[in-house]
């Protein structure tokens, strides 16, 4: 009686783990909207840094341009623009 469950327990737990990895991995995957290959974006990300607790600043590649954005709970302000360089980061 007691062999039979444990003999349930080593099969169905790694079973179990498994699923849930599986499921965490699909779940990552889909993330990006739903479209499981890679697509271009139009806004990527180049560098951020933290401010404190819950501000920070962040270089953002958008329409060829670099944008320094300062981002807090307050909101999202312009500071600054430049061109974006030719193969940089990406």
């Amino acid at each position: 009686m007691m062999t039979a469950y444990i003999l349930k327990l080593i099969v169905l737990v790694p079973l179990v783990a498994g699923l849930a990895f599986g499921a965490l991995w699909l779940w990552r995957k889909a993330q990006g909207g739903m479209s499981f290959g890679q697509r271009e974006r139009a806004v990527k990300l180049v560098d951020a840094l933290p401010l404190g607790a819950t501000g920070r600043l962040a270089v953002v590649e958008f329409g060829g341009k670099h944008l320094l954005v300062a981002v807090s709970r307050a909101g999202v302000q312009l500071v600054s623009e430049s061109p974006a360089e030719a193969g940089a980061n990406g």
